[in-house]
């Protein structure tokens, strides 16, 4: 069961998962989970907003193009290795879901579904995306981040809705 909370009730959490081992992006039809370490909550537009960065060269880039809105799920504790899983292996050449074990549960407000067994998710629209522009980026970050030159897509999601998922299925990584 999934309950709403305020959008900005577990912030917190959110971003210290965020510096830590990453959540959960979910986009695309099928659903493909991304691990992300970067992202931000705010407001913008008199709206709630979370940004996630994606670089062209993922398959979730793709996926994301097609999509109008997208999922973040924060996954306990006992999931680090799935998280990992999801970082380094692409959906271009498996279903992660599937790989993984997740249960997916339809989006209450959105299309794209939630993990079930994630302990919150956030559900949001896009609506507004633009690729990092290197000119105008610091250049000790361009030459830390991007010596590759693959810079990120930005994707803001209004927040429509964020739920504490109560039912959430718990298991050893």
């Amino acid at each position: 069961m999934s309950n709403q909370i305020g959008i900005f009730d577990v912030i917190h959490e959110t971003l210290d998962k965020l510096d830590g081992d990453g959540v959960l992006l979910m986009a695309g039809d099928p659903p493909n989970p991304m691990t992300i370490g970067w992202g931000t909550i705010g407001i913008i537009w008199h709206k709630p907003i979370l940004t996630v960065y994606v670089r062209p060269t993922r398959f979730t880039f793709q996926l994301m193009e097609k999509s109008l809105d997208f999922t973040v799920c924060i996954l306990p504790e006992s999931f680090t290795k799935h998280l990992a899983f999801c970082g380094t292996k692409s959906g271009r050449d498996m279903n992660k879901v599937e790989k993984c074990g997740f249960t997916l549960q339809p989006g209450i407000l959105v299309k794209t579904p939630f993990i079930a067994e994630s302990s919150i998710h956030y559900e949001c629209r896009i609506v507004h995306k633009h690729r990092l522009d290197p000119s105008t980026l610091d250049q000790e970050i361009v030459n830390h981040y991007y010596p590759l030159k693959d810079f990120h897509m930005v994707y803001y999601g209004e927040i429509l809705g964020v739920y504490r998922n109560s039912s959430r299925v718990t298991r050893d990584a």
